[in-house]
């Protein structure tokens, strides 16, 4: 049973949330801020519930800021769930700046409580999670030039690098654009008998044809206008490593014919030249296209497409990595947090589910670029869905996502009436965002599946109980 720190010195609310939070968590009591640190170096809970006015500042807030440093600082990835009353609105949005989860308004509304809690104990579990799988490929068995995963297909990909290693046989990669084709590429030279050698890439589809054929064989000077020295090509300068051929699906047909007859004689001509060259040098290509396709366009040679293709690696697409998008978003975060000196913690449940639910047309790449630019451009310790360029950022002056819906016109209300209100408003936003997806709404929100379906039925939605 997961553990949770209540503390407040308020004897009658550490009561009630006591009674109200007991059937679900291990519930643990502090009155003040020394309990409450001996209580969580004691049991290490992973959310705790903080009253900022504890003694000896009742009435302040400096005692319990103190707390929460402090606990923060102790604790990877403890959420602190601030609850405060109106008046002390300034203050639980300074604990927020400082590291908090979220706060929670007295007087406290159970329900709305639990909510909160549920999404903080997810979030905290999906963080332990990621780390754990990060610590695991960080190990030896996983050091494949910057390569991370833990899915099917990329668990494919490890074994054919290292069956590889030691057969010096070319290499077909296949994938769309920005999947890690030249990662993969460099693996594969890092982890084969060439790898004292040079990793020489080029790309096909980069280089106009009539300065491809140079770039690749060299050329002899005066072999063309301008011409006027001899110079090496790539071919020449990967003797005894690797040549990587990027998008080879893009290579003119006329290239085609003369890389063909380097795979089988290990022999090339510069451009303007009649010297025939011996170079040893392993072929890796890649390309994005349909080669396939192209050969019934008769746009590749078949005979190029066997010698390259002696052993093929596809790599997956992003979108059907799984578990790895939550990886890789994370395992970025980390490295541009610590390269731009950010002090950025986490993905907001929001985000995370926006992360979990978009199609990635750009893959890895445009994940990348992505959480550079959220690592780069956030306020807060956390990345929203705004900072990732998923949705519209919150006007000047609302303090987070959560914060626009409670500027809703609610004056009049209750406040258990506006919060039921919001609440509606949230999960019908999410269930219009995932297309009604069961499963990727309940990630967005942070809540478990037959939560999201209660609230569905509080809120008369269609409930179709036949998905569970």
């Amino acid at each position: 049973m997961d553990s949770i720190l209540i503390v407040d010195d308020d004897g009658g609310i550490r009561k009630q949330l006591k009674w109200g939070l007991g059937k679900g968590y291990k519930v643990l009591l502090a009155e003040d801020g020394k309990k409450a640190l001996q209580l969580f170096k004691q049991h290490e809970p992973k959310v705790v519930t903080l009253d900022l006015g504890l003694p000896p500042d009742a009435d302040g807030a400096s005692e319990g800021l103190r707390v929460l440093e402090e606990i923060l600082t102790q604790g990877k990835g403890t959420k602190v769930v601030v609850v405060s009353g109106n008046e002390d609105r300034k203050n639980a949005l300074a604990a927020v700046g400082l590291g908090a989860y979220d706060f929670c308004q007295k007087p406290i509304e159970l329900d709305t409580l639990k909510i909160i809690l549920e999404r903080a104990f997810h979030l905290s579990k999906m963080e332990d999670e990621n780390r754990r799988l990060l610590e695991k490929q960080s190990g030896p068995g996983a050091s494949m030039e910057g390569i991370f995963g833990q899915c099917p297909q990329i668990e494919e990909i490890f074994s054919i690098i290292r069956k590889v290693g030691s057969i010096d046989v070319p290499i077909l990669i296949l994938g769309e654009s920005g999947t890690g084709k030249e990662l993969v590429a460099r693996a594969i030279h890092d982890n084969s008998l060439r790898k004292k050698g040079p990793f020489i890439p080029i790309n096909c589809g980069a280089i106009p044809e009539n300065l491809l054929e140079a770039e690749l064989f060299g050329h002899e000077k005066g072999s063309f206008t301008g011409a006027q020295a001899r110079v090496q090509g790539k071919v020449e300068f990967a003797h005894g490593g690797t040549l990587f051929l990027d998008e080879i699906g893009d290579m003119p047909l006329l290239l085609q014919v003369k890389l063909l007859r380097f795979l089988q004689e290990k022999v090339i001509q510069r451009v303007g030249g009649r010297e025939d060259i011996e170079v040893d040098a392993r072929i890796v290509a890649a390309t994005n296209t349909n080669i396939e396709e192209a050969i019934q366009k008769n746009q590749f040679r078949e005979d190029l497409y066997y010698r390259i293709g002696v052993v093929t690696a596809k790599l997956p697409p992003l979108r059907d990595r799984g578990g790895d998008l939550a990886l890789l978003a994370n395992l970025f975060m980390r490295r541009f947090a610590h390269e731009f000196k950010r002090n950025v913690k986490c993905f907001s449940v929001a985000s995370m589910g926006a992360i979990n639910s978009y199609e990635w047309p750009g893959n890895i790449r445009e994940l990348e670029n992505r959480v550079k630019r959220a690592v780069i451009m956030t306020e807060s310790l956390t990345i929203e869905p705004w900072d990732l360029g998923f949705t519209q950022e919150p006007v000047v002056g609302e303090e987070s996502s959560s914060e626009s819906y409670c500027e809703l016109q609610i004056s009049g209300m209750k406040l258990k009436e506006a919060r039921s209100m919001i609440e509606k408003k949230l999960v019908t936003e999410v269930l219009a965002t995932s297309e009604g997806n069961i499963h990727k709404a309940s990630l967005a929100l942070g809540v478990s599946r037959p939560t999201l379906y209660d609230l569905m039925k509080k809120h008369n939605f269609y409930v179709d109980d036949s998905s569970k």
